[in-house]
């Protein structure tokens, strides 16, 4: 006998399925045109990045992709299988970048109406910053989705695609970058608040940088969170899990407040610098312009380095 409530349960899960499909094809549009706006900007003052000297070293096989070279295909691991493999080697991954866009649900705020969610810049930095590479012939990847590295504008528009559909985790739990196997000297580039324990973050980074990974950190605060301007009696629910505060007086603690996310920076600036990686901050009341200029700069300075 079949199970009405299970039968509901599973209604609403298509329902909200397809909702949130909607609401990321909705996004789409809006999202390339703003990094196209942002990288064609930002583009009048990049120059070409030089590329990792080429070698023979096996990386991984991948799914053929229409516009693969025929004589790329391995035909023995192909014949194992009904779908088509093609060889990839270390040197052209290691010319390749993830992106990773955190997915907490503190990213998930804007301090005001005329301000953009966090999440909302960081799509748009990530995003601008890929436009930049692969017109600079690099691929491009979404760090833990199960897409390789690519090129052109089908790369860009399925990258875009992802981007759109990441909304913060109502679960909580998401801020910390998802750990996987990357070829040595390939580019990382990690968006978030990283309103994480410092210790949290550095112990998943050592993954990466194990593995000879190099990689930026870029932290995305609303203004809001940089000052703590309100007064009086408030009331602060938490967008984790945390349990509400309320303050009599919010400027009672702005001065303890002001110096633990200063800490933090510090932490993470100090961190990043330890191990060669680059860190940067991003206000969402200040144009993306300047820091995509600088973000290409920073990961175009790492791929000369690694030659």
């Amino acid at each position: 006998m079949s199970n009405p409530s299970a039968h509901r349960h599973q209604s609403r899960e298509a329902l909200a399925l397809r909702q949130r499909g909607e609401q990321a094809a909705a996004r789409l549009p809006a999202l390339l045109l703003s990094a196209e706006r942002v990288a064609n900007t930002v583009a009048q003052g990049v120059h070409g990045r030089r590329r990792v000297g080429q070698g023979e070293t096996f990386w991984q096989f991948r799914q053929y992709e229409p516009g693969d070279p025929l004589q790329r295909i391995d035909w023995r691991q192909s014949a194992k299988g009904d779908r088509v493999f093609v060889r990839e080697l270390e040197w052209e991954a290691a010319q390749s970048a993830w992106v990773w866009l955190d997915p907490s649900p503190s990213m998930d705020w804007a301090s005001s109406e005329n301000l953009p969610r966090k999440i909302d810049r960081g799509r748009v930095l990530a995003m601008a910053l890929s436009i930049l590479m692969v017109r600079a012939g690099e691929r491009v990847a979404l760090l833990g989705s199960d897409q390789p590295p690519r090129s052109g504008r089908g790369a860009l528009a399925s990258l875009a695609t992802r981007l759109s559909a990441i909304e913060p985790d109502e679960a909580g739990g998401a801020g910390l970058p998802p750990l996987r196997h990357l070829p040595r000297n390939a580019q990382l580039l990690l968006v978030s608040d990283f309103l994480e324990e410092p210790a949290e973050l550095e112990k998943r980074l050592r993954h990466f940088l194990t593995a000879g990974v190099r990689g930026h950190l870029l932290q995305i605060l609303d203004p809001a969170e940089l000052s703590l301007p309100y007064h009086g009696r408030l009331r602060f629910d938490g967008l984790e899990g945390e349990e509400s505060w309320l303050l009599s007086r919010v400027e009672s603690v702005r001065g303890d407040y002001l110096e633990r996310l200063n800490r933090l920076r510090a932490a993470l600036a100090d961190f990043a610098a330890s191990v060669g990686w680059g860190y940067s901050l991003h206000i969402t009341e200040r144009p993306a312009e300047p820091t995509l200029l600088a973000l290409h700069q920073a990961l175009a300075s790492n791929r000369v380095e690694a030659r």
